[in-house]
């Protein structure tokens, strides 16, 4: 029998053309699997060919484990059983018990045949899919082979991706047989069908597309820094100059702009804004909002947002048409961007020092002309009066050096209440709620007056119940609430 099974492998290795182990390998799982059936369908079973002289042998197992763990007692055991029988043994290690090995010529040769036949096709297209990664490739071209639940089986040389119908341009119309060209979004290596994932609504499409119309960028000359996409109606990129004498946009719109309809015609219609990048975001997000203009800036660095004032005339084509220049803007500078018109900036600077007015009058205990004075002067917190420079407050005009070093105690003192405080309101906060990201001492000493002490407290609120209780913006709300649930469904 141990010569039957060697001349076996040998005859299928050379009919294959693979390698002797792969076909040994595959005869050990036809024979595991079959002994298996015999024993139990939930056992592990393990058979070893001997490679010189074809005898085999057959072994059920149990992976040892934390007790808690164990789910299939026919192919798993406790540590604490498995340390009765083995005192040395670890988490992780195999228990093995000889079996009766299925006779070989119960197997047949045609079953084991099929066992290695898969495996080949396997091993072949894993092969395939390597060659086609190490090419480096990102734009995937192909024809459709067929469509499967409105996803698109795209064939592309000897691969097959799936074009899924999220990931198709809205209102495209694919049918069989198309040409189609797409981005590769993933590969999903434990899928049993298409393992590549195909895209055309992604914004690396776009910078894609353009690196092929627009050698410079091969070149080195230019770069796409961001891009956004509202599928198959607008898009926007942001291009960077890496040489003084090549102008970025004029470039990638090219002569009577033949590249950018080039891409737009593979987007079919899509418009595309191309603006130019810059390392400062306030005047990245002026020109990310083109065509609108932009009156002032103001930026918030904490917040990661922006608040952007337009005249009348520009708000409208600010916002776009359903807020999609400004949605655009923002997913391409990755700023949250604040749109308003001159009078609502007036409005909200106004009600922005009343606030501060208040704040100082009551904790630093002076009256408004004092108040007034620091936020002429730029003042807008108890923290920058407390621990600004000296020289700086000095400077001032209004106040006097006696007058300066009061109003640092004061703003010092009233700090330094307000910290003692909320270290005692922090008593019994949960670590999971302080270490959250986004949460701060302040924000939890706020909430656990309200009752909210731990990280689930905080993931079973509503957005406007958080909004009420730390008096936050909706945006932020909503932020920490997701992160607050994102354990309940890792």
């Amino acid at each position: 029998m141990s010569r039957e099974v060697l001349l076996l492998v040998d005859a299928l290795a050379r009919e294959k053309n693979v390698a002797k182990d792969v076909v040994f390998t595959a005869l050990e799982l036809a024979l595991a699997s079959a002994t298996k059936k015999r024993v139990h369908d939930d056992a592990d079973v393990r058979v070893a060919i001997d490679r010189e002289t074809g005898e085999y042998e057959a072994f059920r197992r149990w992976l040892v484990m934390l007790d808690a763990e164990v789910e299939n007692d026919e192919a798993q055991m406790g540590i604490i059983d498995a340390r009765e029988q083995f005192p040395d043994i670890e988490l992780g290690e195999y228990i093995e018990d000889p079996v009766e090995v299925v006779d070989f010529g119960r197997i047949g040769a045609q079953a084991a045949k099929q066992v290695i036949l898969q495996k080949i096709r396997d091993a072949e297209r894993e092969q395939i899919l390597n060659d086609f990664l190490e090419r480096g490739e990102h734009l995937v071209t192909g024809s459709v082979k067929r469509i499967e639940r409105g996803n698109a089986i795209v064939e592309a040389g000897r691969l097959e991706a799936v074009l899924p119908r999220d990931q198709q341009i809205p209102k495209e119309n694919l049918r069989v047989g198309d040409r189609v060209r797409a981005y590769l979004l993933r590969i999903d290596r434990a899928a049993r069908g298409p393992q590549l994932i195909l895209s055309r609504s992604a914004p690396d499409f776009i910078s894609k597309l353009f690196e092929l119309e627009v050698p410079e960028i091969e070149d080195g000359l230019l770069e796409i820094k961001a891009a956004a996409r509202d599928a198959g109606l607008r898009a926007k990129i942001a291009v960077k100059s890496n040489d003084p004498r090549v102008d970025p946009i004029g470039t990638c719109v090219g002569l009577r702009g033949s590249r950018v309809t080039a891409v737009r015609n593979e987007l079919g219609g899509e418009n595309v804004d191309i603006v130019l990048w810059s390392t400062d975001p306030a005047q990245f997000v002026i020109n990310a909002l083109a065509p609108a203009e932009v009156s002032s800036i103001v930026v918030d660095e904490e917040a990661h947002s922006m608040d952007v004032v337009v005249d009348e005339a520009n708000l409208a084509m600010a916002i776009g048409r359903g807020g999609q220049n400004v949605k655009l803007a923002s997913e391409l500078t990755g700023w949250n961007i604040n749109l308003m018109t001159v009078e609502d900036a007036a409005s909200k600077s106004e009600e922005e020092q009343g606030r501060l007015r208040s704040l100082f009058c009551e904790k630093l205990d002076v009256d408004e002309e004092v108040a007034d004075i620091l936020i002429e002067e730029g003042f807008s917190s108890l923290e920058e009066v407390a621990y600004v420079p000296l020289a700086e407050m000095l400077e001032i005009e209004a106040f006097d050096e006696d007058t300066v070093n009061e109003l640092r105690t004061r703003a010092r003192n009233v700090l330094l209440t307000e910290a003692i405080v909320n270290e005692e309101q922090l008593e019994g906060v949960a670590e999971d709620l302080l270490t959250l990201e986004g949460m701060d001492k302040t924000l939890a000493a706020k909430l656990a007056q309200s009752g909210v002490k731990t990280r689930d407290d905080l993931a079973d609120l509503a957005v406007d119940e958080l909004v009420e209780m730390g008096g936050l913006d909706e945006a932020r709300a909503k932020d920490l609430i997701t992160k607050a649930r994102a354990h309940w469904f890792e």
